[in-house]
């Protein structure tokens, strides 16, 4: 690994992607070789400064940071029965998802290096309170499940141990049926994180988190400056995304070249890479029923997967991505 090592690489860094992959050196080193590729790609060093979410994602995507755990790591509220996940798939990309929570992961590492220095203490990790208040039947909408949890496995494989606890309260009667939907896709590391609080939660809460820091409305001392209980200041209280922004996707319907598609057959398009280096993208969508997507490149008779051949909800949420074609050939 000596050659990709960076000097934030220590020990304790490393620790992480061997207690992801059950210290199996093997596909430790390979869990973080395609990570670094992955955030290479992406351009993810670059986010805090260069990157801003759409405005639907500031005002829609609930949830927030409140402070910190009595062991020092972050505290996170996930107001998940007020995410309206059809109403930000119709608003904006896939992309813009997938960069604001990689935004939100290295704003959190960058606080915890600070406070580090400050205390002269290792700080890391999240706390996250996954508050299910709202969760009804009209949130088994797979396509809106398949992203969130697209979310998280983005983050369990380029941030392994960033979460330290997750504190469920509030599960509502269809809790049993959405974890056997999430359960397959989530982690063993990730489940055995899991706490599923009863009715009375405020009291564990506090095992783990200080009045202070704990906002009113679950048992703490923690408001906005106006008294607010719910702190909304911190916390994104999410909400229905209101339709207009949902015009937000016909901006670039127009730039688009419509196609049909039979029922078992294929578009292919070719692209020839003159010039080494040479960034290739795409954004296409559905009008209805999901579709499989890969990217191939070929040289003389040699052809490889690039992006290997899997489904994407592009009837629901734009499908968009790019790469470097660092050698000479056709893509398709």
């Amino acid at each position: 690994m000596s050659d990709v090592l960076k000097p934030e690489f220590d020990d304790f860094e490393l620790q992480k992607w061997l207690q992801a992959r059950c210290y199996n050196i093997d596909e430790a080193e390979k869990m973080l070789r395609n990570s670094m590729a992955y955030k290479e790609k992406n351009h993810v060093k670059d986010l805090i400064r260069d990157y801003k979410p759409p405005e639907v994602l500031d005002k829609y995507l609930a949830g927030g940071l409140v402070g910190q755990a009595k062991d020092g790591s972050t505290l996170r509220v996930e107001l998940y029965g007020r995410l309206d996940m059809r109403g930000i798939m119709n608003s904006v990309k896939k992309s813009d998802l997938e960069k604001t929570k990689i935004l939100h992961c290295e704003a959190n590492i960058e606080d915890w290096k600070k406070r580090s220095e400050q205390t002269g203490t290792r700080i890391d990790g999240l706390t996250v309170i996954f508050d299910m208040e709202g969760v009804g039947r009209h949130m088994l909408w797979t396509p809106g499940i398949q992203m969130y949890l697209h979310m998280v496995k983005i983050l369990e494989d380029n941030y392994p141990e960033m979460l330290k606890r997750l504190l469920v309260i509030n599960a509502p009667g269809i809790f049993p049926i959405l974890y056997k939907l999430c359960k397959p896709l989530i982690s063993k590391d990730t489940k055995n994180k899991i706490e599923i609080i009863g009715g009375n939660y405020q009291e564990t809460l506090k095992k783990y988190i200080d009045d202070e820091y704990l906002p009113m409305c679950y048992g703490g001392t923690l408001t906005d400056p106006d008294g607010n209980p719910r702190c909304t200041t911190k916390i994104c209280q999410g909400g229905t995304v209101p339709e207009e922004y949902y015009t937000l996707n016909t901006d670039y319907i127009d730039r688009m070249e419509n196609a049909t598609i039979p029922k078992g057959d294929k578009l292919s398009k070719e692209y020839i890479v003159d010039v080494p280096g040479s960034a290739l993208r795409w954004e296409f969508m559905t009008q209805n029923h999901d579709i499989e997507f890969g990217v191939f490149f070929k040289q003389d008779s040699k052809k490889e997967a690039v992006i290997s051949l899997s489904k994407v909800n592009s009837h629901t949420i734009t499908e968009d991505g790019f790469l470097t074609c660092d050698k000479t050939g056709v893509c398709k």
